[in-house]
């Protein structure tokens, strides 16, 4: 996919994470489109909001888009590098490409999605750095709880 596509994908996700800032919870957000660029689903993580441990933002995107026949073609957008459980929703269900906004904060699974043959796009976008920087520094308790090291 090229870079200029990839990033034409991330405003859903980047919208999901702001919003799921303003409602107290981790700035992460994902989206899932079809082959033909239509928006399947959206959704920000709600670990926080729903007291849902597994509510991922790839996961809240991946259910909003219902149930779907194939997963070929499609492509998840998340705003900062999939956790190993979400890594493994994307393996699940064949997902064949990721686009990551940052994967500086986290690298989660990226590398194995790589190795097992999943299109990865890393955008290295600045506000997503930007709003995970901001939360880590401000909630390094709740953010260690996210990622499993809480």
């Amino acid at each position: 996919m090229e870079l200029a596509a990839a990033r034409a994908l991330l405003p859903v996700a980047l919208q999901e994470a702001r919003a799921g800032l303003a409602e107290g919870g981790i700035p992460i957000g994902a989206a899932l489109y079809a082959p033909d660029g239509r928006l399947l689903g959206r959704g920000r993580n709600r670990r926080v909001q729903d007291d849902d441990p597994s509510m991922h933002a790839e996961t809240a995107a991946f259910r909003a888009a219902g149930r779907q026949r194939s997963y070929d073609g499609t492509t998840m957008v998340t705003t900062l590098s999939p956790c190993w459980y979400c890594s493994g929703l994307v393996r699940q269900f064949g997902i064949p490409r990721v686009v990551i906004g940052e994967a500086t904060t986290f690298v989660g699974g990226r590398e194995w999605l790589a190795g097992c043959g999943v299109e990865i796009v890393v955008l290295d976008d600045e506000e997503c750095r930007s709003l995970m920087r901001g939360f880590v520094a401000g909630n390094p308790g709740l953010w260690g709880e996210d990622i499993g090291e809480g």
